[in-house]
């Protein structure tokens, strides 16, 4: 009987990634045939299709709207939503907390301080131009990431979900004030740094969309490797030490991973909030909280959901473009109230 039941489960779980594979194709498709200028989908799946077999494309179809201004927006957006799903996935799991995200702990806004910081001095690295910014990111991401957990920890050592979220807020309104200050004083680059501030995918190119596949694949596979021990993590850290769970080793390692991936988000996009918040917990109602079937839905589910915010984004005003992160954050704070509501009320 417990056979037949693993069974099924797992005919569900794939059944469910096969809908979500076919439901994220269709969402990048309708991306691309999509905005100020309409374009068939015949002529989209035309001039992707010719392009990849190197092909020419017909000259009626607008192929630099397809292929150097929307393809790599697309596939960028596809990428960090996904990134940004499977880091609140994992820091959900690694802290025990329904509501932890880069965004509301604060990482997103350490982030973007990073960055800001990086353009507001100069600061580059030779051969990559947006180089300085994305390393500043992740630094800063990961350093606050470690002082908001190390201030909770003083606060409260059973690190609650509500210590954690109240320093993380308090620690966005510092930041905030902060990168206000740099936006006042840095005035030659007040229009590039109020970017950061709102998020956004406008002009990026297909550079951006390879450091961000590669920061995916490389950090996004580390963290599916200890989807075990975050399953661990979910009964308690205890619990994980005592059936063999190096607890340092693993949070270490999962929060540079997920600093990492936030950076390079943050880097090329600015800050798109709660992402990482609300996709974790529709992918947990669909496949369960085993990390090894949950981590991989909460990639599809972020794709799918940022290409949509970004759509909405490019047409809902058009020809006036708004900021992806005012989109995320609307969604995102009326999900935030719900899940925050149900969390205290199953206490």
């Amino acid at each position: 009987m417990q056979d037949k039941r693993q069974l099924k489960r797992e005919q569900f779980t794939l059944l469910t990634y096969f809908l979500l594979m076919t439901v994220l194709f269709l969402t990048m498709i309708l991306c691309v045939c999509v905005g100020s200028v309409r374009i068939s989908f015949s002529d989209t799946v035309t001039a992707v299709w010719n392009a990849i077999r190197g092909l020419p494309i017909p000259e009626n179809i607008a192929k630099n709207i397809i292929l150097n201004v929307r393809l790599p927006r697309v596939l960028c957006v596809m990428l960090a939503g996904a990134a940004l799903s499977i880091c609140g996935a994992a820091m959900q799991g690694l802290l025990r907390n329904p509501l932890a995200d880069g965004s509301t702990m604060g990482v997103s806004s350490g982030a973007a301080l990073g960055a800001m910081i990086a353009i507001a001095t100069g600061f580059t690295l030779p051969g990559i131009s947006f180089g300085g910014s994305m390393v500043m990111a992740m630094i800063f991401a990961f350093a606050s990431l470690i002082l908001i957990l190390s201030l909770s920890y003083a606060l409260d050592r059973s690190l609650s979900t509500g210590s954690i979220i109240l320093i993380g807020v308090i620690f966005t309104m510092f930041i905030s004030a902060i990168i206000s200050l740099i936006i006042t004083f840095a005035s030659d680059h007040t229009r590039s740094l109020s970017f950061w501030t709102m998020g956004s995918f406008s002009g990026v190119n297909y550079d951006q969309v390879k450091i961000m596949g590669l920061a995916l694949l490389l950090c996004g596979g580390i963290l599916i490797r200890f989807s075990p021990e975050l399953n661990a993590f979910a009964i308690g850290e205890d619990n994980a030490r005592h059936i063999g769970v190096n607890v340092k080793r693993v949070k270490l390692i999962i929060l540079i991973t997920v600093s990492v991936l936030i950076g390079v988000c943050v880097s090329i996009a600015g800050t798109v909030s709660f992402v990482g918040l609300i996709m974790p917990h529709i992918a947990r109602m669909l496949v369960g909280p085993n990390h090894k079937r949950l981590l991989p839905a909460a990639l599809f589910s972020g794709a799918i959901f940022l290409l949509l915010a970004d759509l909405t984004a490019r047409t809902l005003l058009s020809p006036i473009e708004l900021p992806i992160g005012v989109v995320t954050s609307i969604v995102g704070a009326i999900a935030f109230i719900i899940i925050f509501y149900q969390t205290r009320k199953a206490r």
